[in-house]
C-alpha cells in the first residue's frame, strides 16, 4: 500500500484502514521520514498516545537526524503535559539545524520559563525561516513582548544566571546587561535598533570567534549593507505600532524595497555545529 493512499484514509477518516495500512508502510525495510509522520497523525487522530509514541520512537531510532519527528514526538509529550517535551525539541535543533518547527516549539517553551535566552534567539530563527505565517506573525509579538517584559525585569541581567551551564547564553546577557543603557528611555523599535546593533558590534569584538552564529552573521551584513533598522521594523514595528510601520515603509521606501528583495532572493537556515544550549 502506497503512502498517499494511507494519507486518503486519513482525510476521510476511515482511520482502521489508515492503521492497517500505515503498519503494512512500517513494516517495510524501506519506510521513510514522512511514513513514521503519517503513522503518528494516524494515532493521534485516534487518541492512541501510546501508539504513537511507539511509531516516534520507531522512526527516531530509523532517522535520529529527523528534525520533523522530533518536533512532532515532543508535541504529542507536551500535550500531555510532559515537559521533558523541550528534550526533543533540543535534540532537533542539533541533530536537524535547517528544520524550522523546533524552534518554533522550544521559542514557545522558552518564553513561559524564567530563560531570557534562547526565546528570543529561537524565536528570531524561526521569523526568518518561516516569514510570512500566522506562527511567524505569534511569534514576532512573543519576541517584542520577551524584550519589554522579561529581558530587563532586573537591571542586571546577569542576576540569576549564575547555574547557566551555557557559555553563549551568559556572553549574550553580558553584552546586551553592557549595552542596555540605550534602551533606558524605554523599549520601542528605535530603542532596540540600537541596543541591537550594538549588540553585534561588541559580539564581533568579542565572541564571534568562539561562537559563530548564523543569526549574527545575518545581523551583520543587515548592518552593512545598510538595512538592519528596516529589518528591525520588520521584526518589532508591525507588532508595536502597524500605522507607524506603514508610514516608516512609505518614508524609507528604498530601505524598505531592499529587505524585502533580500527576503525573496534567499533561504535563511542555520548550519549544522552552531548549538550552544547546555542542559
Amino acid at each position: 500500500m502506497k503512502k498517499d493512499l494511507v494519507q486518503c484514509y486519513y482525510y476521510k477518516r476511515d482511520y482502521t484502514k489508515a492503521i492497517e495500512g500505515i503498519q503494512s508502510i512500517l513494516d517495510r525495510k524501506d519506510a521513510d521520514e514522512v511514513s513514521f509522520q503519517i503513522a503518528g497523525n494516524v494515532y493521534k487522530a485516534i487518541e492512541d498516545p501510546k501508539g504513537c509514541e511507539k511509531v516516534y520512537k520507531m522512526g527516531l531510532k530509523k532517522f535520529p537526524k529527523s528534525g520533523p519527528l522530533y518536533s512532532e514526538y515532543g508535541e504529542l509529550l507536551w500535550a500531555r503535559k510532559d515537559y521533558t517535551a523541550i528534550d526533543q525539541w533540543e535534540k532537533g535543533i542539533e541533530t536537524d539545524p535547517g528544520y524550522g518547527g523546533n524552534y518554533y516549539n522550544a521559542a514557545l517553551y522558552y518564553f513561559y520559563t524564567k530563560d531570557k535566552v534562547w526565546s528570543l534567539v529561537y524565536g528570531e530563527i524561526f521569523v526568518n525561516m518561516e516569514t510570512l505565517t500566522q506562527r511567524s506573525a505569534a511569534m514576532k509579538e512573543l519576541l517584542l513582548k520577551t524584550y519589554k517584559e522579561k529581558l530587563f525585569a532586573n537591571a542586571d541581567l546577569l542576576k540569576g544566571e549564575e547555574q547557566n551551564k551555557s557559555l553563549f547564553a551568559k556572553a549574550f546577557l553580558e553584552i546586551v546587561n553592557r549595552q542596555s543603557p540605550v534602551i533606558s528611555r524605554g523599549i520601542t523599535t528605535e530603542s532596540l535598533t540600537m541596543l541591537r546593533t550594538r549588540f553585534i558590534l561588541d559580539w564581533f569584538e568579542n565572541n564571534a570567534a568562539k561562537f559563530p552564529h548564523r543569526l549574527f552573521d545575518y545581523h551583520q551584513q543587515l548592518i552593512r549593507d545598510g538595512m538592519f533598522e528596516a529589518y528591525n521594523q520588520w521584526l518589532f514595528g508591525t507588532v508595536e505600532n502597524l500605522a507607524a510601520y506603514d508610514n516608516w515603509t512609505k518614508t524609507h521606501a528604498d530601505q524598505y524595497d531592499g529587505l524585502s528583495k533580500l527576503q525573496k532572493s534567499r533561504i535563511f537556515k542555520m548550519p549544522s555545529g552552531q548549538y550552544y544550549q547546555v542542559k
